[in-house]
């Protein structure tokens, strides 16, 4: 066998264990990412959210998350975070669950976000409707952004 032969070979053989690693890296932190606490910092001292009178778009999951409440880093408020109880199938985490707004911890982000705002201003601040009196494609494109971003907690 000439040495051209068996750089290629062992280059090839490189390659495919390098994508099997990576597949199987991206396997195991999809399912730590289903398992993983959303948090929020909130602007109050920690005494001041209890885990039986949380804000009602936390209440409304009622016993099917986990709740954690402690001091925020550096004495700046408190950190509040929760995390789905039971855990999801795999498929409902996907790109494609994510980007069609199918991803049950999108709802569980919007509804964190939402007790943050009520805990700090006692109101969740939304845009005017309609933004404007003359409906263009670029508006529609903004209200569409607007949407999937409330999911994500990212435009």
């Amino acid at each position: 066998m000439s040495s051209r032969k068996v750089l290629w070979t062992a280059a090839a053989g490189v390659t495919a264990g390098a994508v099997l690693v990576r597949r199987r890296a991206r396997t195991r932190s999809s399912a730590a990412a289903a398992e993983r606490w959303l948090s929020v910092t909130v602007n109050c001292g920690p005494g001041d959210i209890h885990p039986e009178k949380l804000p009602s778009p936390l209440q409304e999951y009622g016993d099917r998350i986990d709740t954690n409440i402690r001091p925020a880093p550096g004495d700046r408020g408190t950190e509040l975070s929760v995390r789905l109880k039971e855990p999801q199938p795999g498929v409902a985490h996907s790109l494609p669950a994510r980007l069609a707004g199918q991803d049950p911890r999108q709802d569980l982000r919007r509804a964190l976000r939402e007790a943050k705002a009520l805990l700090e201003t006692g109101e969740v601040m939304r845009p005017d409707t309609p933004p404007t009196t003359h409906d263009t494609p670029g508006g529609k494109l903004v209200g569409l952004l607007s949407r999937r971003a409330g999911g994500e907690g990212v435009l």
